[in-house]
């Protein structure tokens, strides 16, 4: 079992920045792991916003592109996800998630909240 630890959540203007972390509590799989952060806004689906593989290989949904950047310090087991020019529609409770094909697990962590005013 791995566990994923959140932070860096919280309230911002439009057009500020936050930082998100995650830790995970094991570094084997984190190290050949996908990392990414996925968020769910109240009545919407869960819905992928970044990924990175253990290679480097990046994805980011359409709507963050370019504001976004997702990064991963394998000596810390941690994934980041540094948000700029953040928008009101933003707002949502983010997940990171931490996944391995190879050993076929999946990992959630608990969520943070993300709230952004106009």
């Amino acid at each position: 079992q791995v566990q994923l630890v959140e932070s860096g959540g919280g309230l911002v203007q439009a057009g500020g920045s936050l930082r998100l972390s995650c830790a995970a509590s094991r570094s084997l799989i984190f190290s050949i792991g996908t990392a990414g952060w996925y968020r769910q806004a109240p009545g919407k689906q869960r819905e992928l916003v970044a990924d990175m593989t253990s290679g480097g290989r990046t994805n980011y949904a359409d709507s963050v592109k370019g504001r976004f950047t997702i990064s991963r310090d394998n000596a810390k087991n941690t994934v980041y996800l540094q948000m700029n020019s953040l928008k009101p529609e933003d707002t949502a409770v983010y997940y990171c998630s931490l996944s391995s094909s190879v050993l076929t697990v999946f990992y959630w962590g608990q969520g943070t909240q993300v709230t952004v005013s106009s």
